[in-house]
């Protein structure tokens, strides 16, 4: 409840009282041009970041690792493109925090150790399909906890009965 009155009532009152203390020491008009051009090097350098780690993502996908750290960076690089569109300049830091790679790699980590739903799990990610166990190792490694091997295959003998009773 803190973090919602912060965002919707707190963090508007300040950005106004910025943006008119700042325009009157530079101006009005340099004043609207800064957050205009913060807006549209902001809207580029999130959408070069996108690209980024789309290429990222696609690159431990393809491995069969579980791409948890860059989906956190993808969450904060979607918040980072509104707060770098909303005019002002707390949300302008914000939001270049957010995009910097520098700085959006150690936030997403402490993000995924904060927030629970953020956390893997064990996961195996394949062209086949995804793959999870407990131990967070994919299906295929063959070894379990207590060290037995399973492996096997199956037959679903439901359907072809089905098949044979129609004909």
């Amino acid at each position: 409840m803190l973090i919602l009155f912060t965002l919707f009532v707190v963090l508007p009152i300040a950005e106004i009282i910025l943006l008119i203390n700042v325009s009157g020491s530079i101006g009005g008009l340099n004043t609207f041009l800064i957050v205009i051009v913060t807006a549209a090097f902001g809207a580029y350098f999130v959408r070069q970041q996108g690209f980024s780690l789309l290429q990222q993502i696609q690159t431990k996908l393809r491995a069969g690792e579980a791409p948890s750290t860059e989906m956190a960076e993808a969450a904060l690089l979607l918040v980072a493109g509104v707060l770098l569109i909303t005019p002002g300049f707390i949300t302008d830091i914000l939001g270049f925090l957010f995009t910097l790679p520098f700085s959006r790699a150690p936030i997403a980590e402490f993000l995924m150790r904060k927030i629970p739903i953020m956390q893997a799990g064990g996961a195996h990610f394949s062209q086949s399909g995804f793959n999870t166990r407990p131990t967070g190792r994919p299906f295929n490694e063959g070894k379990t906890d207590d060290g037995d091997i399973i492996d096997g295959e199956f037959t679903d003998k439901t359907q072809s009965d089905d098949k044979n009773r129609l004909n």
